[in-house]
């Protein structure tokens, strides 16, 4: 069983950045996946950036590239997403979550197992 739990969301006006972290129980595998994704209000759960536990590879949704960076400590278990040059349209809940089977598609919401309960990201204009 894995647990996940999310931190460091808050309030931010356009422009500045955040740092979100997740950090997880259980033992992780070279073809274990956490990923982030985000929700906001009224529209679907999307892909936002995905990291393998076993390699540096690392996933990015197009809007996000260049602004965020996805990294883990694997001494902690722990994965984080740095935020920067955040805008009003990254505003939404993020949930971190992962991913134990390696051959599915590490972009796609359903290939997660496990879930974090989410934070709460509000950027202002």
């Amino acid at each position: 069983q894995v647990q996940l739990v999310e931190a460091g969301g808050g309030s931010v006006q356009a422009g500045g950045p955040l740092r979100l972290s997740c950090v997880a129980s259980g033992r992780f595998f070279s073809g274990h996946a956490m990923g982030w994704f985000r929700q906001a209000p009224g529209k679907e759960r999307e892909f936002v950036a995905a990291i393998r536990w076993g390699t540096t590879s690392t996933y990015y949704k197009d809007s996000v590239k260049g602004r965020f960076t996805i990294s883990r400590d694997n001494a902690k278990n722990t994965v984080y997403l740095q935020m920067n040059s955040l805008k009003p349209e990254d505003t939404a809940v993020y949930y971190c979550a992962v991913d134990t089977d390696a051959r599915r598609p590490i972009t796609t919401e359903s290939s997660y197992d496990y879930w974090g309960q989410g934070t709460q990201v509000t950027v202002s204009s």
